[in-house]
């Protein structure tokens, strides 16, 4: 809080202005020691805003005990990245205007995409990314991936949660109930938005090799989406989904396994939530048969991590899978953007400073960044698009400590050389990597 409070006033001092402080809100940031895949990737990006309805859906705010749940058309935003042509000379930047934690602050976000730049069709139609952020959040907070991962060429789609963003914060039961929903509603539209004009996207999108990737609640919902049924008992929790809304979500039910999308082909999962608080278990959990790659810091006391996420791996027994693990890190590991500035300071209505919302204690945030980055490109590389050569960046020692550096004066390895693949030396430190095999 101190240093938090002398950063603030050491800028009212220097008289920085509000421009000023928005060129330190990046999302594109490459540090010095990223690792090799975090650089970002041939194609140009593109980005545009969708606005979609998703009708008749339950209501779950407006429940009322012992009655129907009423019925609405669900509105959700979605910013969708996406590989682009630019014009002669037109510069690979942007700017995003996203709210901050405090629902009150919009702050200007810095970037590489173009808004509403021509789609480049010419290597599609691409492999579908859909990311699904915590709560609450926006569809901004897993921007630095959404980019980075356009460049690649992916179209990627970033939801922005109804009754789950900063602004519009509502009961958690609507979070419980609609993540997983939401997350096959987006599916099915950009499905459609690929043969769709005037959408900008026709011939852009395979739908039919689609990834997701979650944060938190986000990794909650998309584990129910790819099999992960939730448990009878959380049905029922008395400050969740009411009128025991949530069995349509819930392992064993006919409607839930109906729901299984074959779309769907890999799972990025960071701190997913839900181990600790009753809603997974062994046989919810041996539902899920999609490759599935989990984040998780080490010290994460909101989703928990021993036990938490280091239990959902290890009861994914039926799914390729593997854990990246940021030692002494805590739940905002890998996932946020760093923090906005202008979240730098503490607010009347909030008993934190904004920004530890975004940010670690322990590790930087960009760092984090470009180790998600890296490690995403691996493994989506190696599922959705069949790149054997991404392998040997998975495979690798288990503890990054372990791994030896071992390199001739010209700097080409020798036999011996066991440090992870595409880490510069000295700079694997603190990670793990476990896999799992299906049974």
């Amino acid at each position: 809080m101190l240093k938090m409070a002398m950063v603030t006033g050491l800028a009212a001092v220097l008289g920085f202005t509000g421009a000023a402080l928005a060129e330190d809100n990046h999302v594109d940031t490459q540090r010095s020691d990223a690792p090799e895949l975090a650089r970002y990737g041939p194609f140009n990006i593109g980005v545009k805003t969708l606005q979609l309805s998703h009708a008749k859906q339950l209501d779950v705010l407006h429940a009322k005990p012992g009655e129907a749940i009423p019925l609405y058309d669900r509105p959700l935003t979605v910013e969708v990245w996406y590989p682009a042509t630019l014009a002669s000379g037109q510069a690979a930047a942007g700017q995003y205007r996203a709210m901050t934690r405090d629902g009150k602050t919009e702050v200007t976000l810095l970037g590489r995409a173009v808004r509403d730049a021509q789609a480049d069709a010419s290597k599609g139609p691409y492999p579908l990314l859909i990311i699904s952020h915590g709560y609450p959040g926006n569809r901004y907070l897993l921007s630095h991936l959404g980019e980075n991962l356009a460049s690649k060429g992916y179209v990627v789609a970033s939801i922005d949660h109804t009754d789950s963003n900063y602004a519009d914060q509502a009961a958690f039961g609507s979070t419980l109930l609609n993540r997983s929903l939401d997350q096959l509603f987006v599916l099915g539209e950009m499905a459609r938005l690929n043969s769709a004009e005037p959408s900008g996207l026709k011939g852009m999108v395979n739908a039919d090799n689609t990834g997701l990737i979650g944060y938190s609640m986000g990794g909650y919902g998309a584990l129910n989406t790819v099999g992960a049924g939730v448990t009878a008992a959380s049905v029922a929790f008395p400050w969740g989904t009411p009128n025991g809304a949530l069995a349509v979500r819930q392992a064993g039910n006919a409607s839930y396994a109906a729901s299984m999308d074959k779309r769907i082909k890999a799972a990025l999962v960071i701190a997913p939530w839900g181990w600790n608080q009753g809603f997974w278990d062994a046989a919810g959990l041996a539902g899920i048969k999609t490759p599935v790659f989990f984040m998780a810091g080490s010290v994460d006391d909101v989703a928990g991590y021993s036990p938490g996420v280091r239990n959902i791996f290890e009861g994914s027994v039926n799914a390729p899978r593997y854990l990246l693990t940021f030692e002494n890190a805590n739940h905002n590991a890998a996932a946020p953007i760093p923090a906005p500035r202008e979240t730098w300071q503490p607010v009347a209505h909030l008993k934190f400073v904004p920004a530890e919302h975004y940010a670690d204690p322990v590790w930087d945030s960009a760092r984090m960044n470009n180790i998600a980055q890296h490690f995403a490109t691996a493994f989506l590389g190696k599922v959705l698009k069949g790149d054997v050569a991404m392998e040997p960046y998975l495979n690798v020692t288990e503890n990054a400590r372990d791994g030896k550096w071992s390199a001739e004066a010209d700097g080409s390895f020798k036999s011996d050389h066991s440090y992870w693949k595409g880490f510069p030396k000295r700079t694997a430190v603190g990670l793990r990597l476990e896999q799992g095999k299906a049974n």
